[in-house]
């Protein structure tokens, strides 16, 4: 894996480069002991599967943020705040899209050993994890949207709660996977419990209030909708978590128990 990657053309001139509304990628340091291998970096294989996790960073960043956009959306009434957490999401799409050719390319011009081939798969994964929960970030501020010509129902029943719980899951898994941490992770995904136990009040109280009131029933809906999103958001973290046991130890675990 020295001479013979040397003369491979690099991932950034097969795809043209990053996107013009996203910065370079740099490259990041090793995740862990022995994914990728810790020794100096030494060739555009490398640096090729350093930009790839880099990517990937950058999307439970966007994510994160995406989340964070969104309640604040809802609390402040802001239509247009939510529309703009619905028009990002196309850069959450890019990125991901951009990790997966890259992905690509680096399994079919450089040939990765067993352990590499294993780490890049993961990251495919989580990328298409992370590009999901974009989607469910936009979900929210869909509702949002539609909930901001009512008065808030009880303070949104916890909502703007649990949104700000599941944006904790997504950044506390990011920062798992940069050190291929397999307590963090196994930390983060019990922390899913907490999310299922704010979803699950949401849920109740909305019924009851719908039953009160006929007039709660339309933003109730929207309510129910929102936080469902969210609670799908803290499911997905858990799959991250486990990709992340995976990666530390070999073990296929499920965590979303």
């Amino acid at each position: 894996m020295d001479d013979q990657h040397t003369s491979v053309p690099r991932v950034a001139d097969a795809f043209g480069g990053s996107f013009d509304d996203l910065s370079p990628a740099h490259p990041i340091e090793a995740p862990g002991p022995g994914f990728p291998p810790s020794h100096v970096i030494r060739s555009s294989y490398d640096r090729e599967i350093a930009e790839v996790k880099d990517n990937v960073l950058r999307m439970g960043s966007m994510v994160e943020a995406q989340i964070h956009a969104a309640i604040d959306a809802l609390v402040a009434h802001d239509p247009e705040a939510a529309l703009q957490v619905i028009l990002d999401d196309r850069q959450v799409n890019e990125v991901q899209r951009k990790a997966t050719a890259m992905i690509a390319a680096v399994i079919a011009t450089q040939n990765p050993v067993a352990r590499d081939l294993r780490y890049l798969l993961t990251l495919d994964h989580v990328s298409y994890e992370l590009e999901r929960m974009g989607d469910h970030a936009g979900s929210v501020a869909k509702q949002a949207r539609k909930l901001a010509p009512y008065p808030p129902l009880k303070d949104y029943v916890l909502l703007p709660r649990l949104g700000e719980r599941v944006a904790e899951l997504v950044h506390g898994i990011i920062r798992a996977l940069v050190d291929v941490d397999e307590a963090k992770a196994r930390e983060v995904a019990a922390l899913d419990d907490d999310v299922d136990s704010l979803y699950h009040r949401i849920f109740d109280e909305v019924l009851v209030l719908m039953r009160e009131d006929p007039a709660n029933v339309d933003p109730g809906t929207r309510i129910l909708f929102a936080s469902h999103y969210l609670e799908r958001i803290g499911d997905r973290v858990t799959n991250i978590a486990e990709d992340i046991v995976f990666l530390a130890s070999g073990e296929v675990e499920d965590l979303n128990q």
